[in-house]
């Protein structure tokens, strides 16, 4: 076989397209919108390369839209968990053995897919499955995706490079990254198209074969990405989507000699959950597997006395209320200086009032709907609470109606106890609440800041004041794992602010960086002596 050490292509992030009024990818994007709300599909499990079809199928509708049948999917069963299984572990020994440079070339030309002929119906998928506007959309499963790929390859290429730096003379000191021993469950979530893609592939990517469950209200554009990896030439059996219960793949999967990592995103009660089961199961298993997860969080914005209060009052809007605060680092408390709350909350009710929403395929809709019924009612019901307790305030919103889709209005609280219930409570939603304090009080604030939550995903400080920004950098440092200044709680770009968070958070393994795909490679030292020794005496033994 012929060799040779290969550069990749550098990666760019993926340029993000705007869809204004008369551009051509806002008519691409109508059209492909248009061509997916005109029929109904039905959606098969792709096992060992093969669609895999059962009698039981659950309907899909778009939350902005719940009469509209979008399609169907196959529900699947244990056997359908064994059965991947299978199919991973068949496919294990020709995939982990094909050289890097063919295994990247896959990801890289699936990274032009989704860039070219399917950007649009990858992004209609995402709009109409799980109601994000075409902005959300396209820098979600377009941009980000093609971004983990391209960059997840120049990663890749960078893990294999790193070697020993010394080699005395007489020997050769090298370093070699094997697959993991066995398959990697990738369990992924409906809020990004875009984890649902990188989740399972950076871990294949890396030589390994993947199980993949993905959230049942994502399963709509999980169909897409499974059909670009395949005529991207990923070969049968690598990758396998399967539609089940979560109790029935963790029944199969935790109990399996051959599991050996699982890739999550989630939330934290379920991936505790799940880290339990593996250590109970521990003795069941051929290698201590790896568990990269990364979960809930209750992300802050605190704004100092000093901050610009225009730009404070977009980063709030903008943190809190883009994808309908569906987004694991949305900002859900925010922390105000008295100072600069009045000026704040007229340009938060000014704005939140311009705010137009409905549904994704009116893209003068800002707002969308929030992914399903259970979802409503949980926020529905908090919001109720509210506008019962005395001590509580709603500024803005609070309304919301379920009869044509799940619509609630961008709803902002304020409270006088920092402390109250939304502010501790990961809501997932597009309910913020408001606490004021006083200026002087600041580093006591950062303190209740750091200590409300389990959670420490991301955060954002807005500030003029340099030594307030020193301030709560520092007394900040282990609150959040993405840390913004004078900017909103969300948006990690990859390749610049590699995602993740710790404590309640999650495992912080940063996708979106090295960091990441070091946990699905086993690293193996290897030393070749080339005139080894062939007497056992030192000379410390020979007499004076």
């Amino acid at each position: 076989m012929l060799k040779g050490f290969f550069n990749v292509p550098q990666p760019v992030n993926e340029t993000i397209l705007n869809y204004a009024p008369g551009s051509k990818e806002r008519a691409l994007l109508k059209e492909a919108l248009a061509e997916s709300r005109s029929k109904t599909i039905d959606i098969p499990m792709y096992i060992d390369g093969k669609e895999v079809r059962t009698d039981k199928k659950v309907n899909i509708f778009p939350p902005h839209d719940h009469q509209h049948l979008l399609g169907s999917y196959s529900q699947g069963s244990k056997e359908h968990v064994s059965d991947a299984i299978s199919a991973a572990l068949k496919a294990k020994n020709a995939w982990e053995n094909l050289p890097w440079e063919q295994r990247a070339a896959i990801f890289l030309k699936a990274a032009d897919l989704i860039a070219g002929p399917y950007r649009y119906k990858l992004n209609a998928a995402t709009m109409l499955g799980q109601s994000k506007n075409a902005f959300q959309a396209e820098i979600d499963a377009a941009c980000e995706l093609i971004d983990f790929l391209r960059f997840n390859v120049k990663y890749m290429t960078e893990i294999y490079q790193q070697q020993p730096p010394v080699s005395p003379r007489g020997s050769w000191n090298r370093l070699e990254q094997r697959a993991l021993e066995g398959f990697v469950f990738a369990l992924t979530p409906f809020n990004f198209t875009a984890i649902a893609g990188n989740l399972p592939t950076s871990a294949a990517m890396m030589g390994n074969v993947v199980v993949w469950k993905p959230s049942n209200t994502q399963i709509y554009s999980a169909n897409v990405l499974m059909q670009i990896f395949r005529e991207a030439g990923l070969p049968d059996g690598v990758i396998n989507l399967v539609y089940v219960s979560g109790p029935d793949a963790g029944e199969v999967i935790f109990n399996h000699p051959d599991f050996a990592g699982i890739h999550f995103t989630g939330s934290t009660a379920v991936f505790q959950d799940i880290w339990k089961t593996i250590g109970n199961n521990i003795h069941k298993y051929k290698t201590y597997p790896r568990i990269v997860g990364e979960t809930g969080g209750k992300d802050f914005i605190l704004v100092h006395g000093s901050a610009d209060v225009e730009a404070s009052s977009t980063a709030i809007l903008r943190g809190a209320f883009e994808y309908q605060g569906q987004k694991c680092s949305a900002a859900s408390r925010v922390y105000i200086a008295a100072s600069v709350w009045p000026a704040i909350k007229e340009l938060l009710q000014r704005d939140l009032a311009s705010l137009k929403m409905g549904p994704t395929e009116d893209f003068g809709n800002f707002v969308n709907a929030v992914i399903d019924e259970k979802s409503f009612d949980k926020l529905t019901g908090f919001i109720d609470r509210a506008k019962k307790d005395k001590d509580l305030e709603i500024i803005s919103g609070g309304n919301y109606d379920k009869s044509k889709g799940y619509f609630i209005e961008p709803t902002v609280l304020l409270t006088k106890d920092p402390k109250y219930v939304t502010m501790c409570e990961e809501l997932f939603g597009p309910v913020l609440t408001v606490y004021v304090y006083e200026d002087k009080d600041f580093e006591k604030t950062l303190e209740i800041v750091n200590s409300t939550s389990i959670y420490a995903l991301t955060g954002a400080v807005l500030a003029q004041d340099r030594y307030a920004l020193a301030t709560a950098t520092h007394a900040l440092r282990n609150a959040a794992g993405n840390f913004y200044i004078n900017d909103k709680c969300t948006g990690a770009v990859v390749g610049q602010q590699p995602f993740g968070g710790a404590r309640g958070s999650g495992t912080n393994d940063k996708a979106g960086s090295m960091i990441n795909l070091l946990r699905w490679v086993s690293p193996r030292t290897i030393k070749e002596t080339f005139d080894p020794p062939k007497d056992y005496r030192y000379p410390f033994l020979d007499k004076d």
